[in-house]
């Protein structure tokens, strides 16, 4: 069976629409990249068959992952969350892309640091993202999903298990360690952990998904901001709306 996926933009009353199958064909108007100058607008995303749309600020979120690629720091986020005691924590982050067909931001941690049970004790979480070659910054909120080995949805021990392999030796090791922000007793010993590439995920590795609410999106050198957010229709479709906001 086909799966489409149908976006319906609507600007000053003027509706337009394009649908796009998997193999890239299209029937009409496929928007794939927004403008420069996003001017307001309102997208209705329509999935069939259980296949996850896209939001009208990920676009832009590419875009500047693109425009922005040569430069390592790119893929580097910072996630904040809310400890039991009430106070905000943040902390750098990896990007790990996107969980597939959907709109979930993959991060990778260790279920033995601090912000396990703070993402526990409070779901919601913001990453600010900013992009200093396009003078672009993303702030993202939205609601944070733990998938540990003790996870009891098969298809999430998947998702955790290909993160995993998609990590780089160097970086898997790093789960062999000692816990986080325990006092360091390994006196300089220099002792290296070893691990076999074909393993599966060790208990210390942890998938986030970080599945996005509202965004707050500010171009710099356009001066222009626009807040997106997100609900669902009364047929279920999820629907982004955007506003154009002063910077």
């Amino acid at each position: 069976m086909c799966c489409h996926v149908i976006y319906v933009i609507r600007t000053a009353g003027r509706g337009r629409t394009g649908a796009r199958g998997p193999s890239g064909d299209t029937s009409t108007t496929v928007f794939s990249r927004p403008k420069q100058k996003l001017g307001e607008k309102e997208i209705e995303e329509h999935s069939f068959s259980g296949m996850a749309t896209a939001a009208s600020w990920k676009p832009l979120l590419l875009r500047a992952l693109d425009s922005n690629a040569h430069l390592k720091h790119s893929t580097f986020f910072q996630l904040a969350t809310i400890g039991s005691n009430g106070r905000p924590s943040n902390r750098t982050v990896v990007f790990r892309g996107f969980q597939e067909d959907t709109n979930e931001i993959q991060i990778n941690t260790d279920r033995r640091s601090a912000k396990i049970e703070e993402i526990k004790h409070c779901h919601f979480g913001e990453i600010c993202w900013y992009f200093t070659e396009s003078w672009e910054q993303f702030r993202i909120n939205g609601k944070i999903d733990i998938i540990d080995g003790a996870n009891s949805d098969a298809c999430k021990l998947q998702h955790r298990e290909k993160a995993w392999f998609a990590s780089s030796l160097k970086s898997r090791l790093q789960y062999l360690a000692p816990a986080p922000r325990l006092p360091d007793i390994s006196n300089g010993s220099g002792e290296e952990n070893q691990l076999d590439p074909s393993e599966g995920p060790v208990e210390a590795f942890c998938l986030l998904l970080f599945d996005p609410e509202q965004v707050d999106y500010l171009n710099l050198k356009s001066n222009e901001r626009f807040i997106f957010t997100s609900r669902s229709s009364e047929q279920g479709f999820k629907v982004w709306m955007s506003e154009k906001v002063n910077p």
